[in-house]
């Protein structure tokens, strides 16, 4: 009748922590040019002094933000992301503060792809998605072979067709 799932233990790529600070440098870097621009011209074309003080205290929370986003979310992310696939289900579990665990029944998946971007793709790396009739879900970083073998078994598990175009 009812059986308890066990937790999922497989791990994302051991480069995952890399990709995701590489991501946070770059998305953060491009946040500081553009308040950088906006400061400079605040100061060229002298603007109402409240525009300076609000341009600062955009620029102090971007600092606070650019630790967390660069030095400690993808340690954590890392650390409390696992997956684990089954007959039955496919099982993703993540989440720091707030933990998700996610169990998404293997009759309901209705297709399951790897994309891999420019970042990805350096490292050869890939990410999973499936998709459900109401939901996407995905697995962000996993290496190019584990990547291949997980999504044709999720798709053997949840008996996808391919179709011919």
């Amino acid at each position: 009748m009812y059986s308890q799932t066990k937790e999922p233990q497989q791990r994302l790529a051991d480069n995952a922590v890399k990709i995701w600070w590489i991501s946070a440098v770059i998305s953060n870097v491009i946040g500081f040019v553009v308040l950088g621009v906006l400061l400079f011209l605040d100061y060229y074309f002298s603007w109402y002094a409240w525009i300076g003080w609000v341009l600062i205290g955009l620029t102090i929370i971007s600092v606070l933000y650019a630790v967390w986003d660069i030095l400690i979310r993808p340690k954590l992310l890392y650390a409390h992301w696992r997956y684990d696939v089954t007959e039955q289900f496919l099982q993703l579990k993540f989440g720091t503060l707030t933990e998700v665990h996610q169990l998404i029944p293997m009759t309901k998946i209705q297709s399951v792809a790897t994309r891999q971007g420019p970042l990805l793709r350096k490292y050869n790396l890939y990410a999973l998605s499936v998709d459900t009739m109401g939901s996407s879900h995905s697995i962000p970083v996993l290496p190019e072979q584990v990547a291949l073998d997980l999504r044709d078994q999720i798709a053997y598990y949840a008996k996808i067709k391919e179709v011919d175009e």
